[in-house]
């Protein structure tokens, strides 16, 4: 009998320990779930690249400080307002230590050069500043100005040996102007995943890397802006918006930075061949890729290209998601194109 009764006692005491090893897994995997539910999105806004930003996370904690660290880093590499950083130094030939964002990004440059033969082109900056679109005052242009410069520009006269920036002229100057805001958008995306955050959105100046999903458990909704005349960036009025889960947007135009000078307008896209401003109907070329660094080089890439070459480019090129064209249409208005996949990201 009192075998028995030990046995019972034996068998009751590991059924109330199964209970409560039951009732402590519960509570656990209950406060996990309630924890991540209720994260909190953070919403972090300020100044980079002579623009703003506007950064959204899904995160109990706020990282700004090293968001705005990531961003003084790549300010320090590839500004060429900034006399000390990486790329000015290298433009005026000074022995300098190439750190790893800045080989990022000219290994991509160079790449997208090579892709769309030259039309995009990093070597840019000496036609970029003749015309008054690059970080030194311009001049008054001709054709004897031009043929000068084309002497050291052209992404075939620069190279990357033993971790130096080799130059067949002295006077070739790198010009990452068109590609730096997708870079720094992807490296502050880069500095998030290795937090652990996982739902994101960085905005720079217009340019976009998202990941995951937004507040609402959906894909980040990305509007596509109208080409309105606008040297100002005040008017913000929506053509199409792209809907996009970890991949990068960028878009260029001709519809913000541009001047008039004796009745004729002067677009800020520089054909690299000819050294002269771009002169067709393509007003805005938003491009989709895997990261915004990419997307961001692409859509220079089309608008110097024109829109039958840069349709033609964007649906055969393996590095383009997809893209989106607004043209003039010689009548006052607008029209569209896109590439055959790009409906795939439109919101319906």
């Amino acid at each position: 009998m009192t075998n028995g009764n030990t046995a019972q006692c034996k068998r009751n005491g590991w059924k109330r320990a199964g209970n409560a090893l039951f009732l402590l897994v519960l509570i656990i995997g209950t406060a996990l779930i309630i924890r991540r539910h209720n994260t909190v999105w953070q919403e972090d806004r300020g100044a980079a690249f002579g623009t703003v930003y506007t950064i959204k996370y899904q995160s109990n904690d706020n990282f700004k400080a090293g968001i705005e660290e990531q961003l003084r880093r790549v300010d320090a590499s590839l500004s060429m307002f900034n006399p000390q950083s990486v790329i000015s130094r290298v433009n005026r030939g000074e022995e300098v230590e190439l750190d790893t964002m800045f080989l990022t990004v000219f290994t991509k440059g160079m790449e997208v050069a090579a892709n769309t033969g030259g039309l995009y082109d990093i070597t840019v900056a000496p036609l970029c500043n003749a015309w008054g679109f690059g970080f030194k005052q311009g001049v008054d242009v001709d054709q004897s100005v031009i043929d000068s410069l084309l002497q050291f520009v052209g992404y075939g006269k620069v190279s990357l040996r033993d971790s130096r920036i080799v130059k067949s002229d002295p006077r070739c100057q790198l010009d990452c102007g068109s590609i730096a805001k997708g870079f720094g958008c992807d490296a502050v995306a880069s500095f998030l995943r290795r937090q652990g955050v996982q739902n994101f959105m960085v905005e720079i100046g217009g340019e976009v890397m998202a990941g995951g999903k937004n507040s609402e458990g959906q894909a980040w909704r990305i509007g596509i802006n109208k080409p309105v005349d606008d040297t100002l960036g005040i008017n913000r009025d929506i053509q199409t918006v792209v809907r996009i889960e970890n991949s990068g947007v960028a878009t260029s135009g001709n519809y913000r930075n541009f001047y008039i000078k004796d009745g004729k307008r002067y677009s800020h896209t520089i054909n690299p061949l000819t050294g002269y401003p771009v002169a067709h109907s393509l007003l805005s070329a938003t491009v989709i890729a895997d990261d915004c660094m990419t997307a961001d080089a692409y859509a220079t890439a089309f608008m110097a290209m024109g829109l039958d070459a840069a349709m033609l480019h964007a649906d055969t090129a393996r590095a383009v998601k997809a893209a989106y064209f607004i043209s003039d249409d010689g009548h006052g208005g607008y029209k569209v194109d896109m590439t055959r996949d790009m409906g795939l990201f439109l919101e319906e």
